[in-house]
């Protein structure tokens, strides 16, 4: 079949109608992928599918619990090790987002900890979100070891590190190579990811999105 925006919208409701559902909780899913597979945009499809059968749903970005520059950087700017061990505060992801929504949960989230741009910590106001919501957390690293135990469903996006990079071309003007050196700390780091941690293999779903129609 042709792909086709409707193929699309067919393969979010399909996703959506298998994810699991806790109506008198709150059900926790991730979107993982390499930097450039598509997580944002997926997610946000994801969101309106299982909104559309009645589900109250919080999108969750993880790069808004990045760590400031100083810590990200601190084994060296170019460093793949940097990129894989030190780009995100995994403990505020945890205390603002992973435990209110999980199993003994009270919903009382914050959406950041971080402003990656201005390069501060944020402090925002607990947000009270109703029981039976879904949480998605879209992100890189996200079945690493601290990480995978709270998922009650995941999905890794699979597209090809050539096709990601030439995304992140367009959209932040970096090599469109995945072997040029000025791409060895993104290249590198999601190898080290993929190494310790084989998301494709504890993902409950793994999706092509090389198309993303």
């Amino acid at each position: 079949m042709k792909n086709t925006p409707r193929c699309r919208d067919a393969l979010m409701e399909l996703l959506a109608k298998g994810t699991p559902h806790r109506q008198d909780g709150y059900t926790l899913v991730a979107v993982d992928g390499v930097d450039g597979s598509g997580k944002t945009t997926f997610a946000a499809d994801f969101a309106r599918a299982l909104e559309g059968q009645g589900h109250s749903v919080v999108v969750i970005h993880a790069d808004d619990f990045l760590n400031l520059r100083e810590v990200r950087h601190r084994r060296g700017r170019d460093s793949p090790e940097g990129f894989w061990r030190d780009s995100y505060d995994y403990e505020s992801l945890v205390r603002d987002v992973l435990i209110p929504f999980g199993p003994h949960g009270d919903g009382l989230f914050r959406r950041a900890s971080s402003d990656h741009v201005l390069d501060v910590k944020v402090d925002l106001q607990l947000t009270a979100a109703p029981r039976g919501t879904t949480c998605i957390v879209e992100g890189m690293f996200l079945h690493r070891q601290e990480l995978a135990g709270y998922w009650d469903h995941s999905l890794f996006l699979k597209v090809p590190f050539a096709q990601t990079a030439q995304r992140m071309a367009i959209r932040d003007g970096t090599a469109p190579d995945p072997t040029h050196p000025s791409m060895r700390r993104y290249f590198q780091g999601q190898l080290m990811y993929f190494a310790a941690a084989s998301p494709w293999r504890q993902a409950t779903v793994v999706v092509d999105n090389s198309d993303s129609a």
